[in-house]
């Protein structure tokens, strides 16, 4: 596989901020992972809490999150990749916000519909 041309660019940064910036990408593909998992278990078993159209809007809300958090993943990785090689500060991320918002919505739109179920 050839690498990317902005691998070649700058120097090489220290392997543990390399491998730190590795385990945050994973991280942020976990996070994904457990959204789509949320939204699947959601969809399956929550026949009881709200209406069914609540339920798969939110289970599809979390989907689309997650979709949408694993593409960004890769472009804050390899955008924190390309700061580390030319000795810039990381780049700030709107992502940790969004998704703080997003889970703080779902878990009170969740919330509201088991005390009204």
């Amino acid at each position: 596989m050839a690498q990317p041309r902005w691998r070649s660019e700058g120097e090489d940064p220290d392997y543990r901020f390399t491998l730190a910036n590795e385990r945050t990408f994973l991280a942020w593909i976990r996070t994904a992972l457990a959204l789509l998992a949320g939204g699947v278990l959601l969809f399956e078993f929550a026949s009881t809490i709200g209406p069914r159209v609540l339920v798969v809007v939110l289970a599809v809300g979390l989907a689309v999150v997650a979709a949408v958090l694993g593409g960004l993943s890769y472009v804050r990785w390899r955008a924190n990749e390309i700061a580390m090689r030319h000795g810039r500060a990381l780049p700030y991320s709107i992502a940790v916000p969004v998704l703080a918002a997003v889970a703080l919505l779902g878990a009170a739109t969740i919330a509201v519909m088991i005390l009204l179920g």
